[in-house]
């Protein structure tokens, strides 16, 4: 399983920064906040729950078999924990709850769910004394040896793929269905997804009934260490990049571009870049989008600063726009639309 190796060190560092923040920025801010596709609380959620045996093929083509529909489900990463709540199935256990509460906003998790640990490094006892039936692991924050290992006891292990370079919102439109069906709901991950469809193809018009000066984009965030200041560009397979295509813009961070600007080369599975302030004038006029961490990581503030920032044509002329907080980028359906009202709101003024 050499594709379940972890993300290289950088990209670990930066991980938390996957498109979230918290707070606001003097740069204007894209809309006053989320407001993403609702269906049914999960208090009044009329959709059935499946019976029965399940067999399906994971994320990684391994064949998982279920006697009967996962009900209490322990959860390695935070995209499937919020896919989870969604399909109104609350874990038993998760990795980093408090990780999960600071950057992601799509989904409330309860108190009183197990605290596993970290999500690269979970702690197994902590796991196993959840009781779960089922184990759902993202494959390039999970290692080969901790897969392994869980495989090795008697609780079934679903491992899914967090990224799709060639389709990342089909990807993230396949995530959320496959642990649909693993815990029998189906019917309630089909009607989400439906709404999600039907809200994307209302934001594309929306977005086209726009004169924007250019469709170029960019969508960026970055992060501080020892006083020195990333930029992490999303480029070619980034599920914001493809959310942006997806709404009539063009995305225009390049393997060229990447090759002259880019500093520690691509992250292949997510579509990540790695420059430094300097790198984003190789993106001219393009119409920018970031995430925004004031109060968690401190590197919007540093960039605000950077005479090279304030001298960009999207910054000078008003078309750099910080997403509104917690808007998790690797996210499911939920996380995902939130973007997309971040992207409306920012070029259509809503």
């Amino acid at each position: 399983m050499t594709s379940l190796r972890r993300l290289a060190t950088a990209a670990c560092v930066a991980a938390a920064l996957a498109t979230a923040g918290c707070g606001t920025t003097s740069v204007e801010e894209a809309g006053s906040g989320v407001a993403a596709p609702k269906s049914q609380s999960c208090a009044d959620d009329t959709t059935a729950t499946a019976s029965g045996p399940v067999a399906l093929t994971d994320g990684v083509g391994r064949e998982v078999r279920l006697d009967k529909p996962a009900e209490r489900i322990a959860v390695l990463e935070w995209q499937q924990v919020e896919d989870a709540l969604t399909l109104c199935v609350t874990p038993a256990a998760v990795a980093d709850p408090d990780g999960y509460g600071t950057w992601v906003s799509a989904e409330k998790l309860p108190e009183g769910v197990a605290d596993i640990g970290s999500r690269e490094e979970p702690d197994l006892d902590a796991l196993y004394a959840a009781n779960p039936d089922l184990i759902v692991v993202e494959a390039f924050s999970a290692d080969e040896e901790i897969i392994e290992r869980l495989e090795k006891r008697d609780v079934p292990v679903l491992v899914t793929l967090g990224a799709d370079p060639k389709d990342p919102i089909g990807n993230m439109r396949r995530v959320f269905q496959m642990i649909g069906q693993a815990t029998g709901r189906t019917e309630r991950a089909d009607q989400v997804i439906k709404e999600f469809d039907a809200h994307l193809a209302e934001a594309k018009k929306k977005v086209s009934a726009v004169d924007l000066p250019t469709k170029d984009f960019l969508y960026f965030d970055g992060w501080l260490q020892g006083g020195n200041l990333t930029i992490r560009p999303y480029g070619e397979g980034a599920l914001f990049t493809s959310l942006g295509a997806e709404l009539g813009m063009t995305p225009v961070w390049t393997d060229e571009i990447n090759e002259a600007y880019g500093d520690g080369g691509v992250n292949a599975s997510y579509g990540l870049a790695q420059t430094d302030v300097e790198g984003l004038t190789a993106v001219g006029e393009a119409n920018l989008f970031y995430a925004n961490d004031e109060g968690v990581g401190g590197y919007v503030k540093e960039l605000e600063k950077n005479p090279i920032w304030k001298s960009l044509p999207a910054v000078e002329e008003g078309r750099a726009h910080a997403f509104p907080p917690r808007i998790w980028g690797a996210g499911g359906p939920r996380s995902t639309a939130q973007a997309v009202d971040a992207f409306v709101g920012a070029v259509a003024g809503e």
